[in-house]
């Protein structure tokens, strides 16, 4: 490890969050795969390529990284069973990121430095990513990142796989605004995610002439949400556009059940709600409420027919998959596609590749390629509405929609200045 990045992280970590970091270490628990290495070994021989696997398998964000990690597992039990990447199988190295933004630093530099991982697949949280971010930066390796975010980010050493803000956030506010809604109540989570989505909404909404009655926001680990509700009683919004992530949900969901609020009383636009989340909440109680995300169970499709059969194979047929979990396993493939086109796992030359423009998947939400100017995917955009069989059918759906992480193409943006938050 450097010494200065050491020293500096030491700084800045506590000493109860260093404690678990370690502890998360010596407890890593054995991979079902059969492919997992353990920690201190060499990050490749002859015929094998090592990477890393970071999420959250402990804490607030666990019910949703779960699926994420799985993902990519069966990704590269896929990928090896065809052959491999450059005729090397892929094995792995996996750290639990415990739901603290400092914890996934520390843990993306050990597998950098210490298991001279080839790439890492990663994050959840914008926080996380934010703490990876500048360790991936100074060591030149490369992140995969999973999940929809708010933008306002571009990086050399950065896949992200999920949605820029124009590919989740916009185009369900522009959704809601031509279905009639005109009062806004902005629910979201302590950090960067939620805060800036609400300023892209918060100009949006103004730029369309209505109004947003009220913008809260809950800890991370936050579990009684009487206060918000009652806010949101006083606030009287036609819709709740919600980025609470992690147990949160569960929280404020199930305490608006315990009132008999029903989506025909509050209807909410989530960006975090996904089928894994519908399962653990119940659709009992989220049915009627509305999701904005570019891949469901339900996507048409025989690439999707075969992803979900494969996952509920390997991970139980009770197991759904969602859109994270779909776009950390297209990440892997498309990991696979560039190191083929590069003819190296040298992350320059995969970076080269990846920046080329050609790297493409035909992935279970339709085929997916990554920009190279600013390395997010074009996609297609899809809104959802939660099904009394705990499923997410589509209601609305878009062409493949180029990434615009700044919004630099939308005027109201541009205007409103909006700036990214550290």
């Amino acid at each position: 490890m450097k010494k200065s990045r050491f020293k500096k992280l030491l700084g800045v970590i506590s000493s109860a969050a260093l404690a678990a970091a370690l502890f998360t270490a010596c407890g890593q628990q054995a991979s079902d795969t059969g492919t997992e290495t353990s920690s201190g070994s060499s990050s490749s021989s002859s015929d094998e390529v090592k990477v890393g696997l970071l999420h959250s398998l402990t804490g607030s964000m666990a019910i949703s990284e779960k699926s994420v990690r799985d993902a990519e597992v069966l990704a590269i039990e896929e990928i090896n069973a065809s052959g491999g990447v450059l005729g090397k199988k892929i094995v792995y190295a996996e750290e639990d990121g415990a739901s603290e933004p400092s914890t996934f630093a520390t843990k993306a530099e050990k597998l950098i430095d210490s298991e001279k991982v080839a790439t890492i697949f990663g994050c959840w949280t914008s926080s996380s990513r934010k703490a990876v971010k500048p360790i991936v930066e100074d060591y030149n390796a490369l992140l995969w990142y999973p999940v929809q975010y708010e933008g306002m980010e571009s990086s050399k050493n950065i896949v992200y796989t999920g949605a820029a803000p124009n590919q989740q956030i916009v185009p369900a506010i522009d959704y809601l605004i031509d279905k009639g809604y005109k009062k806004f109540f902005l629910l979201g989570s302590d950090y960067v995610f939620p805060r800036t989505a609400n300023m892209i909404i918060n100009a949006q909404v103004k730029n369309a002439g209505l109004e947003v009655v009220g913008e809260e926001y809950a800890d991370m680990d936050q579990t009684d949400f009487a206060a918000i509700i009652s806010k949101i009683e006083a606030a009287k919004p036609d819709v709740i556009v919600n980025t609470l992530n992690g147990t949160g949900n569960v929280s404020f969901f199930k305490q608006m059940n315990e009132k008999n609020y029903t989506s025909d009383d509050y209807m909410t636009m989530s960006f975090s709600i996904a089928e894994e989340e519908v399962a653990t909440i119940g659709s009992d109680i989220l049915k009627g409420h509305m999701v904005s995300w570019n891949y469901y169970q339900t996507t048409e499709g025989a690439k999707n027919d075969a992803f979900v059969a494969a996952y509920k194979k390997k991970f139980g047929d009770s197991r759904v998959t969602s859109d994270p979990a779909e776009a950390a396993y297209d990440a892997v493939y498309l990991w696979k596609a560039a190191c083929e086109k590069a003819n190296s796992f040298d992350v320059d030359k995969v970076t080269d590749a990846i920046e080329s423009g050609d790297i493409s998947f035909d992935a279970p939400e339709g085929t997916v390629t990554i920009q190279g100017d600013n390395h997010h995917l074009v996609k297609p955009v899809r809104i959802g509405q939660v099904g009394t069989d705990g499923l997410i059918s589509e209601v609305y759906a878009t062409d493949p929609v180029a990434p615009d992480p700044y919004l630099t193409t939308y005027k109201w943006a541009v205007d409103a200045g909006i700036q990214p938050l550290e």
